[in-house]
């Protein structure tokens, strides 16, 4: 990370193979994964499920914690209002802390940012300082601008 700026990644399992997954996280240098998704399970892809995600983790040396039940979509009323309670701004402090400690990427199962709810907690942590980068794939990063979003190569951070 670039000395006193405060960033953070996100990144969406999707379909990815477990293995291109911890590829891209040890591309960005990832020591800590913070999992927003409120059911931490796939079906269709079980190396997501929350234990063995957390055990293929730990064997590349990154830590993982689930934050599903404070940060995970699926909030009554729509999550967008969510982000204006204090239990969103208690969760998001927690999430802050966690993200100083480590090199952090916040996931979920949506590939695509913009359709997902990471862009609502990444939207309150730009706000408070952070610089998010979302990451689409292992060579691919989006960062949305206020004028226009825009996809561009990696750029070392």
């Amino acid at each position: 990370m670039t000395q006193g700026k405060k960033n953070i990644y996100t990144l969406g399992t999707s379909n990815r193979t477990l293995e291109e997954f911890l590829e891209i996280l040890q591309a960005y240098g990832i020591g800590r994964v913070v999992d927003v998704r409120r059911f931490p399970t796939s079906s269709r892809h079980p190396w997501f499920n929350k234990e063995p995600l957390t055990q293929a983790l730990k064997g590349k040396g990154i830590s993982y914690h689930h934050l599903g039940e404070e940060l995970g979509g699926y909030r009554r009323g729509g999550y967008q209002a969510f982000t204006q309670t204090p239990a969103f701004q208690e969760a998001l402090k927690k999430l802050e802390a966690l993200a100083l400690e480590n090199t952090t990427a916040i996931i979920c199962a949506e590939r695509l940012p913009w359709r997902c709810h990471r862009r609502f907690i990444t939207q309150a942590l730009e706000e408070t300082g952070w610089r998010v980068v979302h990451i689409l794939e292992k060579d691919r990063t989006w960062q949305p601008s206020k004028e226009q979003p825009t996809l561009f190569p990696r750029e070392e951070i």
